[in-house]
């Protein structure tokens, strides 16, 4: 029990002791760590202010350089320019002296310009009064005056250039004629296709005839409601005025003028005229002209005996039998060609039908001209496309008129033919007022002209035959003036094809024998 006592004891004591001497050599052990570190860092630092004097040595020699450098350029460059100066201030220099002498210069020519010019001034008065004494002299010999001697040589001058003016023309004019005759076809199918207008003088109007005068003023309605309701249906102008029982439809549109028509006999016969009966009768006379349209395109098909064209393009036919070109009507004349055609396919042994057909819709164009943009030529190819005809009919429609080379001889039959149909004589045909009034206008165009006895228009207006009178027009002044007449008609008149002037000089001596 002591021992174990004596045991607790010792270790009571012996643990702080034990516990204080190793906290004093921790203490020991951490002191001499610190003055290690103290040292190093001492030595660090000593290191870095030696390292950080030598960067400042070396910093301060490399910005001396530099600045010895830069001072260096900027004095080169300083003596470079100062030089460059100086070579400007000298052509300066020589410039102002230059423009000094040249100052000069200018100075003593315009001194000597003013002499000149008095010198000038002088000998013009000596060669005015010499002129004048000139003159005085010529007119003392020659008893004319001055005037008189001007319209002499202006009159020679004249004569003598009209006359080689019109050996110049003779000589052109024969030039130009065998150059024609070795391009005759060219120009041929040039002037056909240019002449060939299409339509100068269509018929624009239809008249209606009435049973009485009394039925003008019904037709007109109360305040003119009935006719302006049958205006607004038809797009149609009905002209009312003093012609006896009759009226007239103006309109560009044949079928809408038809339609017209249609309902306006109609709404005679029946004798009820108010706008919703107009209106009615209006839509019946469309649907008989749809009708009509559609029986004329397979009539037409029928008598030519082609088939299996498509039905918009028998529409189309239809539609053309109310478009007439100068009278002549164009259904008729596509029936013509097609008949034309194939019996000059028949004659050639080609494909007969496929000629008819071309021929037939050779003008299929025409039925639309007036509702869309374009030539009948290229509206007609546009629709043959549409509608799946055959390459042949396509190229024969698109070269009728020349336009574009024929590929195949089914284009030039329907060329042909198309050209025989229409210069057939009575195929066209003109309003008489235009044929006369053109005729007037083209001998009154003759007879203005100075030397001319009379003219005479003939061969329905295609020639004009000059009399002239042989005192004051000579051989060479007929050539000018069939130029001047042939001009002033190309300028003034509207025609088909070409005019041809006939200017003659007759001169007859009469003698009797006794």
């Amino acid at each position: 029990m002591d021992v174990v006592i004596a045991v607790i004891v010792t270790l009571i004591i012996s643990v702080p002791i034990s516990a204080a001497v190793a906290s004093a050599y921790r203490k020991k052990v951490v002191e001499s760590k610190i003055g290690n570190a103290e040292d190093k860092a001492r030595e660090i630092i000593d290191e870095a202010l030696k390292t950080a004097e030598t960067k400042k040595r070396e910093s301060l020699l490399e910005v001396k350089e530099e600045s010895i450098r830069t001072k260096n350029e900027l004095d080169k460059e300083i003596k470079e320019r100062r030089a460059e100066a100086q070579r400007y201030e000298r052509r300066v220099q020589q410039k102002e002296e230059n423009i000094d002498k040249k100052a000069e210069a200018i100075e003593r020519k315009e001194a000597s310009l003013a002499s000149k010019e008095e010198n000038l001034a002088r000998l013009r008065e000596e060669v005015a009064k010499l002129n004048e004494q000139r003159l005085q002299e010529l007119e003392r010999i020659s008893g004319l005056t001055s005037e008189q001697a001007k319209d002499y040589l202006l009159k020679i001058v004249e004569d003598e250039v009209k006359h080689e003016s019109a050996v110049m023309i003779k000589e052109m004019e024969s030039r130009a004629k065998e150059e024609a005759d070795k391009k005759a076809k060219e120009y041929v199918v040039t002037a056909i296709q240019k002449c060939a207008a299409d339509h100068v003088s269509e018929t624009t109007i239809s008249v209606v005839q009435l049973p009485n005068d009394e039925m003008k003023g019904r037709i007109i309605g109360r305040e003119g409601r009935n006719i302006r309701t049958l205006e607004t249906m038809t797009g149609v102008d009905l002209i009312i005025d003093d012609t006896p029982e009759a009226v007239i439809l103006s309109g560009f549109d044949p079928i809408r003028r038809e339609v017209a028509r249609i309902a306006l006999e109609k709404l005679i016969v029946d004798g009820r005229i108010h706008p919703a009966r107009i209106e009615e009768m209006v839509e019946k006379a469309q649907r008989e002209v749809e009708v009509m349209i559609k029986e004329e395109g397979e009539a037409a098909t029928l008598e030519v005996g082609v088939h299996g064209i498509h039905p918009e393009l028998i529409k189309l036919l239809g539609k053309m039998k109310f478009r007439t070109s100068y009278g002549q009507n164009a259904l008729k004349h596509s029936i013509e060609v097609a008949q034309l055609s194939g019996l000059l396919a028949a004659e050639m042994g080609l494909d007969v039908r496929m000629a008819k057909r071309a021929g037939l819709l050779h003008d299929i164009g025409k039925a639309v001209d007036h509702e869309m943009e374009g030539s009948h030529i290229q509206l007609g190819v546009d629709l043959c496309r549409k509608y799946k005809e055959s390459a042949t009919v396509i190229n024969a429609v698109e070269s009728h008129h020349g336009d574009v080379e024929p590929h195949s001889l089914i284009a030039c039959l329907v060329q042909a033919a198309d050209t025989i149909s229409a210069a057939r004589p009575g195929a066209r045909r003109e309003t008489l007022e235009t044929y006369t009034s053109r005729l007037k206008q083209l001998e009154d165009i003759t007879n203005n002209f100075k030397g001319v006895d009379k003219s005479f228009a003939i061969q329905a207006g295609r020639e004009i035959r000059v009399m002239v009178v042989p005192e004051q027009i000579t051989d060479a002044d007929m050539v000018l003036l069939a130029r001047d007449i042939s001009k002033q008609i190309e300028a003034e008149l509207e025609y088909p094809g070409q005019i041809k002037v006939n200017v003659i000089r007759e001169s007859r001596v009469i003698d009797y024998a006794k």
